[in-house]
């Protein structure tokens, strides 16, 4: 039989990096485990947008939306659901996208006004470099 064996923690305990801390969700777990920051996913994101030719919002926007989906408080639209299951070369269902209630029509409409909203923000940015560069 083995000895049982005990560790006694002197002094404080380390604490996670502050950029790599997370809410407690599948998404916030998925980037965490890679040990990616908040920022790298942004940047991540726009790049795969980028290659794939899709309309995405702004990095500050994304800021904001990676935070709140990872806290729950909004959830992300199919467009960003497939480019972070992409990203995170995860299913759907283990970024925890699936395993919340149903989203309302509600909560569609305003995902779906959310990516229009990006979109027109990127355009418009687009329609005022090329209105500079003509002048």
């Amino acid at each position: 039989m083995l000895p049982e064996l005990t560790v006694t923690v002197v002094g404080t305990v380390p604490r996670q990096p502050s950029e790599l801390q997370s809410a407690d969700s599948p998404l916030g777990r998925a980037r965490v485990a890679r040990g990616w920051s908040q920022d790298k996913v942004v940047r991540a994101l726009l790049l795969l947008a980028d290659n794939w030719d899709w309309q995405i919002a702004s990095e500050s926007s994304l800021k904001v939306y990676i935070s709140d989906w990872e806290r729950g408080a909004r959830r992300p639209g199919e467009t960003y659901r497939v480019l972070l299951s992409t990203l995170y070369r995860a299913t759907p269902e283990e970024l925890g996208f699936t395993a919340q209630r149903r989203d309302t029509a509600g909560d569609d409409l305003r995902a779906r006004v959310n990516d229009l909203a990006a979109m027109v923000e990127r355009l418009t940015s687009a329609l005022s470099a090329a209105q500079g560069a003509t002048a």
